[in-house]
């Protein structure tokens, strides 16, 4: 019999993609879905209750827009984060449980010292900052796989197409040894390219302006995953914007993200 696999997907404060993740990894053999339980949870009861993280897995933190995205976009997320879960956040990391923050969660990952985590440090090393465009930007992405360390891209083909949604994902480094750490550490997990693939696409291929055209990273174990598209967005062939007009997969390519977690689990905690 399989490991029963729990999943806390944290809502509240702002965060709006609670439902569509905990659909990506719930039990719904139906569709082929990541096959585990998924709990909602709520931030502020999470906060009050610290401890409770310990009984899960995995943890997803959700997009949206959290605390109003007040003084930045994650801030105030990753303040809470620190000071009422990050001793038993870290402990969670440390055991290597997934972690996969996505767009808000991403933001409020690396701007609570949670990811990338160089040296241990537990302190900010990378941020997500205003598009160059300077305008929020709604559209779909592709993305190439650029690691071979995170837990979360197992079996995933060299492009996977994803939608953004965000104004502030714009990824820059703290420095240039920060950057060249990062790639020589297999910690770049996605690139922006081209729909065909090329590299250094230029707007809107990359739609912030990241650095390196980066759009998700990962810590140095590989259990904690920062990504700014959404692939909860791409749960079902339907979604995305070319599925009538010509052949892609029965599955929506995000789904592998989620699945490849619970399998970690499974097979390695």
């Amino acid at each position: 019999m399989d490991r029963r696999v729990r999943t806390a997907v944290l809502y509240g404060g702002g965060l709006n993609c609670d439902i569509e993740t905990a659909h990506a990894v719930k039990t719904a053999d139906a569709f082929g879905h990541a096959g585990a339980e998924a709990d909602r949870v709520l931030l502020g009861r999470l906060m009050d209750r610290p401890d409770d993280l310990l009984r899960y897995d995995i943890l997803a933190i959700p997009g949206g827009f959290s605390y109003a995205d007040d003084l930045g976009a994650g801030v105030v997320l990753a303040n809470k984060l620190k000071r009422k879960l990050g001793e038993q956040l870290y402990r969670f990391i440390e055991e290597g449980r997934p972690v996969i923050g996505i767009c808000n969660g991403y933001q409020a990952l690396v701007k609570g010292g949670f990811l990338p985590g160089l040296d241990g440090e537990r302190k900010q090393q990378v941020t997500l900052t205003y598009n160059d465009s300077g305008r929020f930007e709604d559209r779909w992405v592709t993305l190439e796989v650029t690691s071979e360390k995170c837990i979360f891209t197992k079996d995933i083909d060299d492009l996977i197409d994803l939608p953004v949604r965000h104004g502030e994902g714009k990824f820059v480094a703290a420095n240039c040894n920060t950057l060249t750490r990062l790639r020589n550490n297999d910690m770049i997990v996605f690139k922006y390219v081209s729909r065909y693939g090329e590299d250094d696409p230029g707007y809107p291929e990359n739609p912030n302006g990241s650095e390196d055209d980066i759009a998700a990273i990962c810590n140095e174990r590989g259990n904690v995953l920062g990504i700014m598209p959404h692939p909860e967005g791409y749960m079902f062939p339907w979604q995305h914007p070319r599925w009538t007009r010509e052949g892609l997969p029965e599955e929506g390519l995000g789904m592998q993200i989620f699945r490849n977690a619970v399998k970690y689990v499974r097979e390695s905690l």
